[in-house]
C-alpha cells in the first residue's frame, strides 16, 4: 500500500499537482508563480480537459494556416497562434511554474530562446513590417526552431539529427 501512495504522489507531482496541502502551506514562497500556481490548482480531470482544449485549438490554428498558405501574413499569424497555444497546453499538464523551469533547463535554454525569438520575429514580420519574404523566411525560421526544441526533450535526438545532418552534406568521398 506505501507503493502505492508513493506512486500516487509521484504522479501528482509530475503534473503539478500538490502533494499535501499542510506540506504546501508550510513552505510559504513570495515569487509570483509560486503564487500563481497555488491559486491556480485544477483537478486533474480539468487540467487533461485544458490540455486537450489548448492542444486542439493549437492544431486547428495550424492546419487552417495552410489554407492560407499563399498569404504569408495570415500564414504567419495563424501559425504562430496555433505554436502558442500548443506550446500553452502542455502547462496545463505539468503547470506553468514546472513548464516555464523545463524550458529554462541547461539543456534547452538555447532552443528555448531561439524558438520563442522566432515566434517574435515572425510575428513582428506578418504584423508591423508586412513583407511577405521576410514573414516566410520567419516561418521558416520559427518551424526549423519548434523542431529543434521539440528534439530537445527527446534524448539524444539531437545529436542524432546533427549526425545525420553531417553524413548527410558531407562532401568528403
Amino acid at each position: 500500500m506505501e507503493k502505492m501512495n508513493s506512486a500516487v504522489e509521484r504522479m501528482k507531482m509530475l503534473v503539478g499537482m500538490e502533494v499535501d496541502e499542510e506540506e504546501a502551506s508550510a513552505q510559504q514562497s513570495d515569487s509570483f508563480i509560486d503564487d500563481f500556481n497555488r491559486n491556480c490548482t485544477l483537478s486533474t480531470t480539468q487540467r487533461f480537459y485544458g490540455f486537450a482544449i489548448c492542444l486542439a485549438s493549437g492544431l486547428a490554428c495550424t492546419l487552417l494556416s495552410m489554407l492560407v498558405f499563399f498569404n504569408p501574413i495570415k500564414f504567419g499569424i495563424a501559425f504562430t497562434l496555433g505554436n502558442l497555444l500548443a506550446l500553452g497546453s502542455t502547462g496545463f499538464l505539468i503547470g506553468p511554474k514546472r513548464q516555464v523551469t523545463m524550458m529554462l533547463d541547461p539543456v534547452r535554454i538555447y532552443a528555448t530562446a531561439i524558438y520563442l525569438a522566432s515566434i517574435i520575429i515572425a510575428l513582428f514580420c506578418a504584423l508591423y513590417v508586412h513583407n511577405k519574404f521576410l514573414t516566410l523566411f520567419a516561418i521558416i525560421l520559427e518551424f526549423g526552431a519548434l523542431i529543434w526544441y521539440s528534439l530537445s526533450y527527446i534524448p539524444f535526438a539531437r545529436s542524432m539529427v546533427s549526425k545525420v545532418m553531417v553524413s548527410c552534406f558531407d562532401t568528403d568521398f
